[in-house]
């Protein structure tokens, strides 16, 4: 939400030079340009921006188009339903994105969850402690999808970098979460991090939250600093007043999670899929935009739309669509 703090890391990376004034707090959104076709738009300027809050245009003080490092936690399904071959794949994916996409700078933290979520491995830089993690996973359980978020979250927002993330991978429904979408919609509005839902569904068409990426990104990217190479209406979830549902992956209370954050969600037919969705994720992280504004409003509790536009009409901006001013 609203951020001190952040002008010593964002100074030097202001494009254009723009001054701060100490002790003003920042409302800072993280923002990914698209074209027409899906593809991530990266070299834009500070001017090529306009940011409102509330329909009012405000100041952005603060830009940088560089890549930024991530505070970025992962979290795995470890129900019954991940066979050994799907969690072999996940694996695969796994270390490719941790190894060889994400920068040298880039920290991590890996989350498991079935009955309940249970943190792995904390915080770290060191890329065989994550994969020595996920190797560990042994499927058994139900899916508390939902609590895995609401634990992940917080645990992402500590994170030692401005820019934060949580990448959730899962084959099915919630059915065993204490939490609801309605409340975790909540808690998710009070943080800056992006929620990003990866879901796996051999009976749907592929689906990705925003544009449409309608070609297949080249394998591998050249990641820098890798090893070279308005809201959706309430739905019932959650928790004991939901409802139980087949085991499908649920697009929709995932879109809800993710979208309001600056985030997506992206829904491939088979693990085998998770390795290209990953690199597209690794590729929105090396292109996308970190804007700074003082914002004009008080902490009065109340929720405030953001809204981030880009001069050419013929790209799309995705950012975060608000905050609330605790």
């Amino acid at each position: 939400m609203l951020a001190a703090g952040a002008a010593a890391t964002l100074a030097g990376q202001d494009q254009d030079g723009a001054s701060f004034r100490s002790g003003v707090e920042l409302i800072n959104v993280t923002a990914t340009v698209t074209d027409g076709e899906g593809r991530f738009i990266s070299g834009l300027r500070k001017d090529d921006f306009m940011v409102y809050e509330d329909g009012q245009r405000q100041e952005i003080t603060h830009f940088s188009n560089e890549r930024v490092p991530v505070s970025l936690g992962l979290a795995l399904d470890a129900s019954g339903s991940m066979t050994s071959d799907k969690m072999s794949a996940a694996r695969t994916a796994i270390d490719r994105f941790v190894y060889d996409l994400l920068g040298a700078d880039d920290e991590l933290f890996f989350l498991q969850f079935a009955n309940r979520p249970r943190l792995v491995q904390e915080w770290t830089t060191d890329r065989r402690a994550i994969s020595r993690a996920v190797a560990r996973v042994l499927p058994t359980g139900g899916t508390a999808l939902y609590d895995a978020v609401a634990d992940g979250v917080p645990l992402a927002s500590i994170g030692r970098h401005p820019k934060k993330a949580l990448l959730v991978i899962s084959d099915g429904n919630d059915t065993n979460s204490r939490v609801s979408v309605g409340e975790l919609r909540a808690m998710i509005r009070e943080s800056e991090v992006l929620v990003y839902a990866l879901g796996v569904d051999g009976t749907a068409a592929p689906v990705r939250s925003g544009p449409v990426i309608r070609l297949p990104l080249p394998l591998p990217f050249p990641i820098p600093g890798g090893r070279g190479r308005r809201p959706l209406p309430p739905i019932i979830g959650g928790g004991p007043r939901r409802v139980q549902t087949a085991a499908r992956v649920n697009a929709d209370a995932l879109r809800q999670i993710t979208d309001d954050t600056g985030g997506r969600t992206e829904i491939v037919r088979g693990f085998q899929d998770l390795d290209g969705a990953t690199a597209r994720l690794a590729d929105e992280f090396s292109k996308q935009y970190y804007l700074g504004y003082a914002s004009p409003g008080k902490k009065d509790g109340r929720w405030h739309d953001i809204r981030v536009d880009v001069k050419n009409r013929h790209l799309a901006v995705r950012a975060r669509r608000g905050y609330l001013a605790s």
